[in-house]
């Protein structure tokens, strides 16, 4: 297996990067590092899950990695076995750091042993996912240590401006004490003359007074304040709280007491009396008979 890369970033920096556990774990995609102290208690450099995409499928990973520097290149040892299965994988990469004008170049050669879901793919899956596995790797780790040369660069800039500072603090003080030594018996510099320093042109009564307070208006009567109320709001809280609704929540009003009721109040008694007369007139006519 042989990847090569370049990458516009110090080999220094570069290499610091690819030798800390910590930024590697961060470099390496679909990594889940667990806590140091697991790494410690088995003997590696880094302990945790591995996630691999092959093709269309995922597989997990648990092992460890251990980072050895031999001769000047970075070797990674690891082995795994799966989170569902027995497949079993051991990795040996060795990266080989090249310093150029303007970056670092990177060779990658190591050799992969795997045993059940990652054998069983087809060797264009193995090969695609290896590549992208790297290149993701080696942009991150670009990142990281880009992002770290910056920031000493930017510390070693800070102490130079600090020194300049403490040179320009020192010239300013000699400015302020030759300053001093140009003012004159009155204690007016050279530049102090005329209306600016008090001299003949002053005039005591060119410098405005005190600004006078503002005035504001006297607060109403309570009764004053409770008109303007119902006048601005049209009727007070009181009216509001006591008022029967209006519009589509207003109360229907109940039927009006009158009409074809009222009037069978008087129609019916006069009837029965009508009824009642005519009877007895009718039984008058026939007893004369």
């Amino acid at each position: 297996m042989e990847h090569e890369v370049f990458v516009p970033v110090p080999a220094e920096a570069l290499r610091a990067a690819l030798t800390d556990p910590a930024r590697v774990a961060r470099c390496v995609p679909g990594l889940q590092r667990d806590a140091s102290e697991a790494a410690s208690e088995a003997g590696e450099d880094l302990v945790g899950r591995f996630r691999l995409r092959v093709g269309g499928h995922t597989i997990t990973y648990r092992g460890g990695l251990r980072i050895v520097e031999r001769d000047g290149a970075i070797t990674y040892e690891g082995e795994g076995t799966e989170a569902r299965g027995k497949g079993v994988v051991e990795v040996s990469l060795t990266v080989v750091l090249t310093p150029a004008a303007e970056g670092t170049g990177l060779g990658f050669t190591g050799a992969l042993t795997a045993t059940g879901r990652l054998a069983e793919e087809p060797e264009e899956a193995r090969t695609a996912a290896r590549d992208r596995l790297l290149d993701a790797f080696v942009e991150a780790a670009a990142a990281l240590a880009a992002r770290a040369a910056d920031s000493t660069d930017s510390g070693d800039s800070t102490d130079s401006a600090g020194a300049a500072g403490g040179t320009g603090e020192a010239a300013g003080s000699a400015d302020a004490a030759g300053s001093a030594a140009d003012a004159g018996p009155e204690g007016r510099t050279a530049f102090g003359t005329g209306a600016f320093d008090g001299g003949p042109d002053f005039e005591e009564d060119s410098v405005p007074g005190p600004a006078a307070p503002p005035e504001f208006p006297a607060a109403k009567p309570a009764a004053e304040a409770a008109h303007a109320r119902r006048t601005m709001i049209g009727r007070s809280a009181e009216e509001v709280d006591h008022a029967p609704p209006r519009g589509r929540y207003a109360p229907v009003p109940a039927p009006e007491q009158g009409g074809a009721g009222a009037t069978l109040r008087w129609v019916a008694p006069a009837a029965a009396l009508a009824l009642a007369s005519a009877v007895i007139v009718t039984r008058a006519l026939r007893r004369r008979r």
